[in-house]
């Protein structure tokens, strides 16, 4: 009897043991050894040409096998649509994104302070502050009444105090920086459990990260530096010039000059410099507002372009419609294959040799052009005759004749005739006269 008591009890320690041992071991934080860390760095607003460079480079540490995702923040906000993408991106990461907003000065303010909440570490250096992520609309408060306001609202403080709450930090703090629009210094967000530490240098935040811990993708884990590498990931250039077409400001200049040229060329039709160069800066600003899908938008801007190439040929420009070509191409091959598939893209070496050969081509023609032109002479005076044209401008009159500036196939002439015409009347070449270089003209 008393060994069948003794082995009962001795399963019993056994089986408590095991148990005991289970939950220690599931409560145990997962190790993360950091020897490699990929440094991205926003300088910027918050804009699609954010999100291109954060999506590559997310995906550029994955395949250098980088255990930590360092990035350095300093924005005044931005979109709030990029924003929330920023946040999938962070939150579908297999490593983990630590942001440090400096330096001395800088600000995670607006869709920064968004994004920061969403980091699985949140630094600050002294002199930093975060904050005043109240949206707004079309550079004012959306209106204070509207159902618009209480919806963007009660979306991004749901947002925050999630991504806060997940991540350990203080969700109703986050929550007023909508709400009131609360801005915190980098010492008070710390006492408030708002980041996880200060640093002002390197060797700073290294110290911070040691022993860290965070939760990723539902696992708590914690960090344990071995001499870390640190890998720069810079914006590449298409990315450059992406931020800054998608800067606001930028981009409602460019829809407004765009405008503008459509309507010069609507005006005085013909001479189609105008209207191509405002086609371009529309696709621009398009791409920056985000109503063109960005690779919808590069595509178009290669095709305008070789469209230009295609109308130097025919019209008299002295190589503007080419110099536009060339840039609206390069534009748009520096935009084209920002997908989701980091393994589709364009080589630069590509895009240049290219754009090399066409300019080259380019130079060549105009240069022929320009040479045959040099010398109008009897030949090309004596080729207007019988041709047909507008009237762009009445100059004078005198003798009883009246002098007009006309425009014959892109050309701007002279024209002389006893008829009184109207600007935008249609004419025809009837003769030559050698004395002053005019044209006789007639209605058509």
């Amino acid at each position: 009897m008393y060994s069948k008591m003794k082995g009962a009890l001795s399963l019993l320690i056994l089986f408590n043991f095991s148990v005991f041992h289970s939950f220690a071991l599931q409560a145990q934080d997962k190790l993360i050894t950091v020897q490699s860390i990929s440094r991205l760095e926003i300088n910027s607003s918050i804009n699609p040409a954010t999100l291109s460079y954060l999506e590559s480079s997310f995906k550029k540490a994955n395949q250098e096998s980088s255990d930590l995702i360092l990035i350095e923040l300093n924005t005044p906000g931005g979109l709030v649509t990029t924003t929330k993408e920023i946040l999938t991106l962070f939150g579908n990461s297999d490593r983990p994104v630590v942001v440090w907003i400096k330096p001395e000065g800088a600000s995670a303010t607006s869709a920064g302070a968004i994004i920061a909440s969403g980091s699985h570490l949140l630094f600050m250096s002294e002199g930093t502050n975060i904050g005043a992520a109240t949206p707004i609309q079309m550079g004012k408060d959306i209106e204070k009444e509207s159902d618009m306001r209480k919806k963007a609202i009660n979306d991004l403080v749901a947002l925050v105090q999630s991504l806060s709450e997940a991540r350990g930090r203080n969700p109703k703090l986050f929550g007023e920086m909508i709400e009131k629009a609360s801005s915190f210094k980098a010492k008070e967000a710390l006492e408030k459990n708002l980041v996880d530490g200060i640093a002002n240098t390197r060797s700073e935040l290294f110290r911070n990260l040691e022993g860290s811990k965070l939760r990723l993708k539902g696992q708590n884990y914690a960090l344990k530096l071995n001499n870390p590498q640190i890998t720069n990931i810079p914006m590449d250039l298409g990315q450059k010039l992406l931020n800054v077409f998608a800067n606001p400001s930028t981009a409602y200049v460019l829809f407004l000059v765009g405008a503008a040229l459509l309507y010069l060329e609507f005006q005085a039709a013909g001479g189609f410099i105008a209207g191509s160069i405002g086609a371009i800066c529309l696709l621009l600003a398009g791409i920056g507002f985000q109503v063109l899908p960005l690779n919808f938008g590069a595509l178009g801007l290669i095709v305008v372009a070789f469209v230009l190439f295609i109308m130097e040929a025919f019209i008299t420009s002295y190589g503007i419609l080419s110099i536009a070509g060339v840039a609206s191409l390069i534009a748009g091959s520096l935009f084209l294959f920002r997908t989701d598939d980091a393994y589709i893209s364009l080589s630069h070496s590509l895009i240049l040799a290219v754009v090399s050969a066409i300019t080259a081509f380019l130079s060549i023609c105009l240069y022929l052009i320009i040479k045959e032109r040099k010398n109008v002479g009897k030949e090309k005076f004596n080729e207007t005759v019988q041709r047909h044209g507008v009237v762009v401008k009445h100059l004078r009159e005198e003798a009883g004749l009246h002098i007009y500036q006309v425009k014959i196939g892109g050309e701007f002439w002279s024209g002389q005739s006893l008829e009184k015409f109207n600007i935008g009347d249609e004419i025809k070449v009837v003769a030559k006269v050698p004395e002053t270089m005019n044209l006789e003209i007639k209605a058509i």
